[in-house]
């Protein structure tokens, strides 16, 4: 392969490896996350957040806890592999999140601190590409690949098996099944050359929620659908350099507990993310993001902070570097 050509196929690949890692489940994905590489790839994400506010983060419902102060740091881990369906491209991934939850929680009418710590639910997704550019396969799809205008289809699951203590509101794990459903959205806006590059996403979804008949020593919980819009401007600055502005709206969600209802949300969150390409097999992203329409006491109140590391492989672009540096 050609210096030249063999440049490129690293620019247009390494940045769709590193997206290549599971959503959590709790946050908003950032930009880039559906960007489509060669299929056959694979990537392990270490993702580390420091949230804030008066929500539980490791709930994607979001349910607002009144006068809460709650900080949570969460870690993530996980594993994600592209393959072919037919000619359409399609990502499957599995995340386990992790971390420490404490906060100063409303119960009974009076204020008391609570605390917890360990693995939250496991989350698998699988994402199926229904619109835009066929599969790429092999390394001259990738250097000919342009995202256009493309669209996927994609369905996430929660498994119950997190930490869970009802006699606490607090819980990293949250004792119900839960699950998403979305179609994310590419828009390539001008041309698809690295360090030149910008896209316009949406991400529409619909989170849905069982019931949790054990919620606060042995009442049931219920929480009506959610949903979620995510949407992206990213632009590169140089070939490994990129930012973001981003923006969530959150509407729905309105729990239930024992036949008394809450309040559904209907809030907006604001941030900017900046991602980083350390070399073809690494990368990574900085982030953060805060709500916006939150003085209500009963708002929804949430700031976080994120850094993502990721290293993503392929045997075919592993194999074709090591035929170049034995030449």
């Amino acid at each position: 392969m050609k210096p030249i050509a063999w440049f490129r196929l690293v620019a247009a690949t390494a940045l769709a490896l590193g997206a290549l890692y599971a959503q959590q489940a709790s946050a908003q994905v950032p930009g880039r996350f559906y960007w489509k590489g060669l299929t056959g790839a694979n990537a392990a994400p270490l993702i580390f957040n420091s949230i804030t506010g008066n929500t539980n983060p490791f709930n994607p419902a979001h349910t607002v806890v009144p006068d809460a102060k709650i900080d949570a740091t969460m870690a993530l881990m996980g594993y994600a592999h592209t393959f072919a369906l037919g000619e359409r491209s399609a990502m499957a991934a599995i995340l386990l999140p992790m971390g420490r939850l404490s906060g100063d929680v409303t119960v009974a009418g009076r204020s008391v601190s609570q605390s917890t710590s360990g693995f939250g639910d496991p989350t698998i997704e699988l994402a199926v590409n229904i619109l835009g550019p066929k599969a790429q396969k092999n390394l001259v799809d990738a250097l000919r690949y342009e995202p256009g205008f493309s669209v996927d289809l994609l369905a996430d699951l929660a498994l119950p098996l997190g930490e869970y203590d009802s006699s606490k509101t607090l819980n990293i794990g949250q004792n119900r099944w839960y699950g998403r459903l979305g179609a994310p959205i590419v828009w390539q806006i001008g041309d698809w050359v690295p360090g030149r590059r910008t896209t316009l996403e949406f991400l529409p979804a619909v989170w849905m929620f069982g019931n949790n008949t054990d919620y606060d020593s042995g009442k049931i919980l219920k929480t009506d659908a959610l949903f979620q819009l995510d949407a992206h401007l990213t632009r590169d600055f140089t070939e490994n350099f990129w930012g973001g502005l981003d923006a969530s709206w959150y509407n729905g969600g309105k729990s239930t507990v024992n036949g008394v209802e809450g309040k559904k949300l209907n809030n907006v969150g604001w941030g900017i993310t900046f991602g980083y390409k350390l070399n073809e097999n690494a990368n990574l992203t900085f982030g953060y993001k805060s709500t916006v329409n939150d003085n209500a006491p009963d708002a929804l109140r949430m700031d976080s902070f994120m850094v993502t590391f990721v290293y993503g492989w392929h045997p075919l672009l592993e194999g074709s570097r090591r035929l170049k540096s034995e030449k």
